[in-house]
């Protein structure tokens, strides 16, 4: 098997990277593999910035307009072949079984939710995100944490100025609304969020230089469900 050079080097022309991996005992706690078997090691892909950007937009080009989750698909069709030369078996957050990835990252970065929900990187601020997992039968060499991890971000924040920056109060101290944010998105008024994305994600000063291109930002947002109840 090859080491984690390789597999950092396999993945970065596709704008991706190692998060970090979680251990399991033989034969706990770690997700399924084929055969029956559980994960001894899993190893969390994921992205920061804009790196990923133009390698999905690349793809999409040579794809049909009307693709079905053209994000999605395209981190499979990029992972699979990946895991499958590694020796892995990859996991998608969402893919049923759905596997638990914000504990997985919670520990193998030691990062903590954002009054958003999104996890602080304190180099990343709230601009990163994991593309999958890939699940090890045997222990894998430790995967180190990307620069910074295991920094309590939003506690060392004084100003907090993401609790007051939604139109909907829908971001708090004591948890995200979630209806409250899709109510606006549904309205007039909430047309500029998904023009330029959330303004309370905006206002977090930790990892301006890693904010999403402004395609990639309008790109998440229509990908939101919008209810209006």
């Amino acid at each position: 098997m090859s080491g984690p050079k390789s597999l950092r080097a396999a993945l970065r022309p596709h704008g991706l990277m190692l998060r970090g991996s979680v251990h399991f005992p033989e034969g706990e706690g770690g997700p399924r593999l084929p055969g029956g078997r559980t994960a001894r090691t899993v190893v969390l892909v994921g992205h920061a910035g804009g790196a990923m950007w133009q390698a999905f937009c690349d793809w999409r080009a040579t794809m049909p307009a009307d693709l079905a989750d053209p994000l999605d698909t395209w981190s499979k069709a990029v992972i699979d072949p990946i895991a499958a030369a590694f020796g892995a078996f990859p996991y998608y957050p969402s893919d049923p079984p759905y596997q638990p990835f914000q504990r997985w990252a919670i520990a193998a970065e030691g990062l903590a939710a954002s009054p958003l929900g999104i996890l602080a990187h304190p180099r990343y601020g709230l601009w990163h995100g994991y593309r999958a997992a890939l699940g090890f039968a045997e222990d894998f060499s430790d995967i180190e944490t990307e620069e910074g991890g295991r920094v309590p971000v939003c506690e060392s924040c004084c100003e907090k100025p993401c609790l007051t920056a939604c139109p909907a109060d829908a971001v708090t101290a004591a948890r995200f609304d979630v209806a409250a944010c899709r109510r606006l998105l549904a309205s007039e008024e909430g047309r500029i969020c998904l023009d330029e994305g959330c303004r309370a994600r905006a206002t977090c000063p930790v990892g301006r230089d890693y904010t999403y291109p402004a395609e990639e930002i309008r790109f998440h947002m229509a990908a939101l469900s919008l209810p209006v109840g």
